[in-house]
Order: structure tokens, then C-alpha cells, then sequence
């Protein structure tokens, strides 16, 4: 039982760490909070923390594959340097909205629509799978996974509520920026396309290197 607590408090912890630099998800949880208050960023969150806890669970599924088949890992960064860069043209065209002039109308807010878009935007984060795999090997070299029922229960709910921790008080911490919400609002999709660039440029090394 010793060991579930440290499994819990590891994998809870990389799953904290992984997401607390600024980037697609995070980035969005604050932005949705800003744009359609507080609920919908935590809404938001619940979608992204679900989907993590889904792709931990296919992580520990077929981590000894991954790593006898090195050239899954490969497919999967070559698949995600298109998203990243999909997603780049997405949000810098997207921020450009924001310069042309508008007429103020009360936007219909749809919890619904904060959940699927979390859900959608971790789906696509290709790298989770790699990293959740990754750590799942390194637990298990530790001792800390046996691969059975409750190690595997206690692993990706870890992921998620870690993940979870991180977005929520992204949510509330830019919530509380009234008087700046208006220039986040403005600015968070050129931020967001920086990042996917970021990102685009990250993964190109690691393909290349491979």
C-alpha cells in the first residue's frame, strides 16, 4: 500500500511539473476563464483532465510497445509537428480577428462547448502518450508499478488531478485580472501561436535527431 501513496505523489508531481510552463492547454484554461468566466475555464479543465486520465491509461497499455518499437514514437512526432503547425496559422489568424472592429453582442456561453473544446485540445496533444509512457517505464525500473489493477487506478488519476491542479489555478489566477482581461483576451491567441511555434520547432529537432 506504501508504495501507491509514492506512485501517486510521483506521477502527481510530473503531471504538475509538465504543466505548469505556459502552453496550449494551460493557455486556453486561462483564456476561456477571461473570455466566459470562471466556470467555463474550470469546465474546461474537467475536459482536458479526463482526456489525460484516458490517454495515462492507454500510456501504461502500450508502453513496452513504444519502447520495442521506436519507430511508433517517430510517426507520432512527425503527426504532431502538422498539428502544431495547424494550429500556429489557427491562432495567429484568429488573434488578427481581434484588430477588426466588432459590434458588442453578448456571446451565448455553452458549458458544453468549454468541455468538448478541453477534451478536443488535449486529444491532439500527440506528445502526452510518449511522456505517460515514458514515466511509466521509469516507475516501474523504480519499483514504484507492479502493473496490477490499483498501481494502474493510482497512476493515471494521478496524471489527471495533476494536470487538473495546474489548469485550475491558471483558471483563477487570470479570473482575477479584471482590469487586464480585456488585453489578455486580445493578445492570448498571438501567445498561444507563439507557442505552437515553440513547439513546431521543438519537436522538428526531435524528429530530426531520431
Amino acid at each position: 500500500m506504501t508504495h501507491l501513496v509514492t506512485l501517486f505523489f510521483a506521477t502527481f508531481s510530473a503531471a504538475f511539473m509538465a504543466t505548469v510552463p505556459p502552453g496550449l492547454l494551460n493557455m486556453n484554461a486561462a483564456k476561456t476563464s477571461v473570455e466566459k468566466g470562471k466556470l467555463n475555464g474550470i469546465i474546461f479543465s474537467i475536459g482536458v483532465s479526463i482526456t489525460v486520465i484516458i490517454q495515462a491509461y492507454i500510456a501504461v497499455v502500450i508502453s513496452k510497445f513504444l519502447h520495442k518499437n521506436p519507430e511508433v514514437v517517430s510517426v507520432l512526432l512527425k503527426v504532431a509537428l502538422v498539428v502544431f503547425a495547424v494550429l500556429g496559422v489557427y491562432f495567429f489568424a484568429m488573434a488578427k480577428e481581434w484588430i477588426k472592429p466588432k459590434k458588442k453582442v453578448k456571446p451565448k456561453i455553452s458549458k458544453r462547448n468549454s468541455f468538448y473544446k478541453g477534451v478536443f485540445l488535449a486529444a491532439i496533444n500527440l506528445l502526452t502518450i510518449p511522456y505517460y509512457s515514458g514515466m511509466n517505464a521509469m516507475w516501474k525500473a523504480s519499483g514504484w508499478i507492479k502493473f496490477e489493477v490499483w498501481d494502474i487506478l493510482t497512476f493515471i488519476f494521478a496524471a489527471g488531478f495533476g494536470t487538473f491542479a495546474v489548469l485550475y489555478l491558471y483558471t483563477v489566477y487570470f479570473n482575477k485580472l479584471e482590469k487586464k482581461s480585456k488585453g489578455f483576451s486580445k493578445n492570448s491567441n498571438y501567445i498561444i501561436s507563439a507557442l505552437m511555434l515553440i513547439l513546431f520547432i521543438i519537436t522538428s529537432v526531435r524528429v530530426y535527431h531520431q
